[in-house]
């Protein structure tokens, strides 16, 4: 490891050990009291998980190796703010015209709101741009906070040995935060698990091939987004297992009659009942979900019999097709073969106000969209229901026309 890695990650030791010290892992936030029931109920069970001795990680990206917080024996939980409600917090500290993922993420954290950043051990990062580069500085300062430095492309040896290194570094700032040391059996073993997820989330995918499709889009949709809150991997794929099993053996549940959409762009966590279900709305079905969550990420596999397995999990994270990567070729690649493989009627792209990333990725988008024969638009929208109307017309007379 380098001079520079090793002083990164006694720098998050040494940060994490403070605010250790500083603020009781268990104690709950000093506006509990305020908190509606519901709310207070999600901080009182991951208190008890804490409690009874649980590790907790919070992460914000599908670049996160998620196998390397698994094998240090802590539960990695999705802290990507989905919500609006935090926001006016967060322009007290945060410039209003970011992206409302980055608002609300820190808006979340700085109001005390989200049990699991409440109670993260260490939240983990990544420079997918720079608002949230910089918003992780500020993170920093309210909780643990390690970042992995990924790079801008993929083509380049120096890139992939980069990489490599951040993943590193972040498996001995885990070891350094729980005092424990992450073998390669341990990184096998999560290895094997993850990509067993996958498999599952890939198989539900797939039902929805067949005409009509076998859900909603939106039920499937939540069903993948509610994963990223599971304390409980193994547990959280056998419930896939069985709603597979399920699905299997129930009638196809999609309006026969629907028009089959595929959605790209932005993580849709925040507008599943915005977008996905304006779109059920009016006559379509969402068959495939195309974004940091859906199959063109989830296809990726671990190699779990290779002799370097951290390198095996550095490499399978960065072939993740993001707007981030320069060139990112596979990605339009990916959606023309989602597009035949689900027979799709029509192209969706969900862009975040301010995510110039994929707002300019976008000029492409519908050019590979087009190319394939299939209709396609691009609507910019944040977590608020002012754009509500504007929305629930463009999309019924964009679906009206396939």
């Amino acid at each position: 490891m380098s001079d520079a890695l090793a002083d990164t990650v006694a720098a998050d030791a040494a940060t994490a050990a403070a605010a250790t010290a500083a603020a009781p892992a268990a104690e709950l936030p000093r506006t509990f009291e305020e908190f509606n029931e519901q709310r207070r109920q999600s901080f009182l069970k991951v208190k008890d998980f804490k409690q009874a001795g649980g590790r907790l990680v919070g992460y914000l990206c599908s670049y996160t190796p998620l196998e390397v917080i698994d094998a240090a024996g802590a539960s990695a939980v999705g802290l990507c703010g989905t919500s609006d409600e935090v926001i006016p917090a967060a322009e007290e500290v945060l410039p209003a015209n970011l992206c409302p993922l980055i608002k609300s993420t820190y808006g979340f954290a700085y109001s005390q709101k989200c049990p699991f950043t409440h109670f993260s051990d260490l939240i983990v990062g990544e420079t997918t741009c720079d608002g949230k580069k910089k918003m992780y500085e500020l993170l920093g300062e309210l909780k643990p906070t390690h970042i992995l430095h990924l790079p801008q492309g993929r083509s380049r040896a120096h890139e992939r040995e980069g990489w490599y290194q951040e993943v590193l570094g972040l498996k001995e700032a885990l070891e350094r935060t729980y005092g424990i040391q992450i073998t390669d059996d341990d990184l096998r073993e999560a290895a094997r698990l993850r990509n067993r997820l996958r498999r599952a989330t890939l198989a539900l995918f797939e039902l929805q091939r067949s005409e009509p499709p076998a859900m909603s889009g939106v039920e499937l949709m939540s069903t993948m987004f509610a994963g990223t809150f599971n304390f409980d991997v193994r547990a959280y794929v056998e419930s896939l297992e069985r709603l597979y099993e399920e699905r299997c053996a129930a009638p196809a549940a999609g309006a026969p009659a629907a028009k089959r959409i595929l959605i790209t762009g932005c993580p849709v966590g925040g507008v599943i009942g915005k977008v996905g279900a304006t779109i059920e709305r009016n006559g379509g079905v969402v068959v495939c979900e195309d974004d940091c969550g859906g199959e063109r990420t989830n296809r990726f596999m671990v190699d779990e019999d290779a002799p370097d397995i951290l390198r095996a999990i550095a490499d399978r994270y960065l072939k993740i097709n993001c707007s981030v990567m320069t060139p990112n070729d596979d990605r339009f690649a990916a959606t023309r073969e989602m597009i035949e493989k689900y027979h799709v009627d029509g192209v969706i792209e969900c862009v975040l106000t301010a995510c110039h990333t994929f707002n300019v990725e976008a000029v492409r988008m519908e050019r590979a969209v087009e190319e394939a024969g299939v209709p396609y638009m691009k609507v910019e929208t944040d977590y608020s229901s002012g754009d509500l109307g504007q929305l629930e017309t463009r999309i019924a007379a964009f679906i009206e026309t396939l």
